[in-house]
Order: structure tokens, then sequence, then C-alpha cells
């Protein structure tokens, strides 16, 4: 197959913008909707405190594997499995899955990105009275609304992607995490300080140790793991472009400290502003007492809160809170796709600029077909993302610490790094690639598939 030389692939101008875009690829709607409440379903800052080792010590470590992979070889996934095997297609599968799981995760959630467009147009709609168009624009049953906001959310990440690495997506990130942080942060100001938010506080930070088990423990290191982006190969072609002079090590810190810090963030604004919408009589628990999550909470349970809230203050509220959602869903959108793209480049020599929207129409017509069948949806998230990731994730841990060698990898780190070998990092990290994350990730994985609920059913 063709090669490419560095130069045509792109690389990150600074540091900084490697640590941005590999954040804003960690960073989607699951940190905004699901983790909150996660904690408050299961301990509070219990279940944070727990999800924040598992972030270290399950993320970080796979984490930096996929970067040093990455940076090594100089290429996407499937040609970097290439060439640390020496051609073996055995291993080339690997990189081969991990393309296909962005691929499919990317399909169905361009179409969720759509929908908090959508709801920017459904705040805007009722607001200047129009009621008839802002339920319309809002129904995500209809499928052609679903089928012109992902084509929208489509078009937007393709534009970015053909910019390359640093004049796309480094550049659009840079502008956008920011943005992100402020918005978030404005947002909490004002929630913090309003009635029944209080107690949303105290369900997010107050610890209930006395739920702390087994299943909570691996339903945090799920959520981390998920959410830190691992498993797919993103992060391998983000590494790829990885100047030698960089500390891999500390990146990966930088950039899971990111991560964990904006999931944190948001659940300072979700559980207070879920609160607050209770105290304004808007129902926040399903008839089996639990919390509303996933998209019945940011679709149905905050918009009435803005609704209720009224006048351009709701407005403001609505527009700037599905802005935000757009924004983190954009910054994951763009390293999804930049993984088939930087493939195309790669492996058969394709231009950027043909390969981003040749790769994003075919994606686009997956999500058009998903766009009339939202049911498919929840197939997806099984099979691509529950599955998917953290199959990848192991079997990229398994392959770096039986295969290449985690020696290997420390060799490649010492570029940019020339006393790792001296570090406790360096004694440590190959411990936890080839022991504890492999089994770790295991687990979630038979348990994804009910493999262990079966096992606890059999033996009593």
């Amino acid at each position: 197959m063709a090669q490419t030389d560095t130069a045509s692939r792109g690389n990150w101008n600074s540091k900084l913008g490697f640590i941005l875009a590999a954040a804003g690829s960690a960073v989607g709607l699951g940190n905004i909707w699901g983790f909150p409440t996660q904690v408050a379903s299961n301990g509070g800052a219990a279940f944070l405190f727990i999800y924040l080792i598992c972030a270290f010590a399950i993320g970080f470590p796979v984490m930096v594997a996929e970067i040093t992979i990455g940076r090594r070889t100089g290429k996407n996934p499937v040609g970097a499995f290439n060439a640390l095997s020496g051609n073996k297609f055995l291993y080339s599968l690997i990189g081969m899955w991990g393309v296909l799981c962005g691929v499919m995760i990317l399909a169905f959630y361009t179409v969720i990105a759509g929908w908090t467009v959508s709801y920017v147009f459904e705040e805007l709609f009722h607001f200047i009275g129009m009621n008839g168009w802002a339920t319309y624009v809002a129904d995500t049953n209809n499928g052609i609304i679903n089928a012109i906001f992902a084509a929208i959310f489509m078009s937007a990440t393709v534009s970015i992607i053909v910019g390359g690495v640093s004049d796309g997506i480094e550049r659009a990130t840079k502008f956008m995490m920011p943005l992100l942080l402020v918005i978030l942060l404005v947002l909490i100001g004002y929630v913090l300080w309003q009635p029944g938010s209080g107690v949303g506080i105290e369900a997010y930070l107050f610890p209930d140790f006395s739920k702390v088990d087994a299943s909570l423990i691996f339903s945090a290191m799920g959520q981390a793991f998920f959410s830190l982006s691992l498993g797919m190969g993103a992060l391998i072609t983000y590494g790829s472009y990885l100047s030698k002079k960089e500390n891999i090590p500390e990146a990966a810190a930088y950039v899971t400290l990111m991560d964990t810090f904006i999931a944190f963030l948001a659940g300072l604004l979700i559980l207070p502003a879920m609160y607050m919408a209770q105290a304004q009589g808007v129902a926040i628990f399903d008839k089996a007492g639990h919390l509303l999550a996933g998209t019945a909470l940011i679709f149905k349970v905050l918009p009435q809160l803005f609704h209720q809230l009224g006048g351009v203050l709701g407005l403001i509220f609505g527009v700037a809170f599905f802005l935000l959602l757009s924004i983190a869903a954009l910054t994951s959108t763009i390293s999804l796709l930049e993984v088939p793209v930087s493939y195309a480049i790669d492996e058969y020599n394709f231009p950027r600029k043909r390969s981003a929207q040749l790769i994003g129409l075919g994606i686009l017509i997956i999500s058009l077909f998903i766009s009339f069948n939202i049911s498919l949806i929840g197939v997806f998230v099984t099979i691509f993302n529950n599955v998917g990731l953290p199959l990848g994730g192991f079997l990229i841990c398994t392959f770096l610490g039986y295969y290449w060698k985690t020696e290997n990898a420390i060799a490649e780190m010492e570029s940019g790094y020339p006393s790792v070998k001296q570090t406790i990092f360096s004694k440590v990290w190959p411990f936890f690639v080839k022991v504890i994350c492999p089994l770790a990730i295991l687990y979630n994985l038979l348990n994804a598939l009910g493999a262990i609920s079966y096992l606890q059913n059999l033996f009593g």
C-alpha cells in the first residue's frame, strides 16, 4: 500500500494543541448527561471518588499505551499494528476493529449530536412564540428533522477535518474547549444560587459509602474507560501526530485531568439544575423512583426548566446549555472522523480533503438511515460502544504487554522523557498494562455481554 510522509499527515503545533484536542475527543455527551446521574444514583461523592481512582488506575495507563503506539509508528490504528507486528494480518485486525467502532459510533452519535443543535432552534422558536415550530424541531422521532440536523453536524465536522491537524483540528479545539469551559462555569454560577439547587449539590458531593460494592466499583471503572475515549484508535491517531519532543505520560495525565475536571463540572451543573427544576414543578424521577438520565434528562427535563424560567433568561440559559452540548459533541465527532480519514491518507495515499468528504458522506448515509430508525441507536450502542470499546482496549493492552512489550514502549517514551526509566512510572505502568487493566476491562466486557450475570445465577 502507498505510504505518506509525516509532513503530509500533519503534526500538532504545540503540546497544548494535542492536550485540548485529545481532551475534546474524550469530553462528549456522556460526560454531560451520563456521568452526573450515575454519581447521584450511586453514592454521590463515594462514586465520584472511586471514578477518579479508576480514571487514573485504568484509563490513564491505557491512554499512555495508545498514544505511545501512535507516536512510535506515526500511523493510523491499522498501520500502527501492521508496523509493530511486521504486517501480520491478525494484529492488524485490532486496528481495523478500532476504525470500525469509531465509524459506527460516529454514525449514531451524529444523529444525537444533531438533536443538540435542533434544540437550540427549539429554544429560539419557543421564545418568539412559534410553539408549533418549536415542537416540530424538538421531535426526536421525526426522521426528516433528524436527517437535516445530522447532515448539518456532519458538514461542520468534515469542514474542520478538511483543514488538517494543526489548521483544522487544533485550531478548532483551541477555540471550542475554552468556550466550553466558560459556558459551563457561567451556567454553574447561575444555577448554584437558585432555589432547590442545594439538594442537588448534596446528592452530588455528599458521600454515601453504604452503596459502595463491587458492582459500583466496576460501574465507575466502566464510566472512566468510556469517558476517556479509549479502545477505538482515536488516541492512537492523535498520538501519531505528536512530536518526539513531548513527554507522553505527562501529556496523558493532563488529558485525563482535563476530562475528569470537565465531567466533575458537568455534575456540578446538571444535578443542581435537576433539583432546581423539581423545585419549579418539573418531574425528575421516573415511576420506579430513579433519577431521569440520558436523553430523557437532556431533551425533556431541562427544556421544561428553561421554559419555566421564561423570557430572555430562559432563552439565554437554554441556548447556552444546548450550545455547550453541541461543542462537546463536535469535539468528539472530529476525533471519530479523523480515525478513518487518517487510515485513508496513510494506507491509500488519498488527499485529506477528498478522504474527509467521501468518508463523511458514507457515514452520513448510515446516519440518515438511523435518523428514520431511532431504535437502532440502542443496538449500535450495545455492539460498538458497550462491547466494542472495552474489547478494543483489552486487545491493545494485551498486544502491547505481551507482543510489542512494555520495555519497547518505555524506550519510545524516552523521547521527550529521557529519565523515564529512573522513575516509579516505568516500574508500575507495565504491571497495570499487562495485568490490572486487561483484567478490569475484561470483567466489564463480560458484564456487557451478560456473562457475569449468567455465572452469578448459575452458581447462586
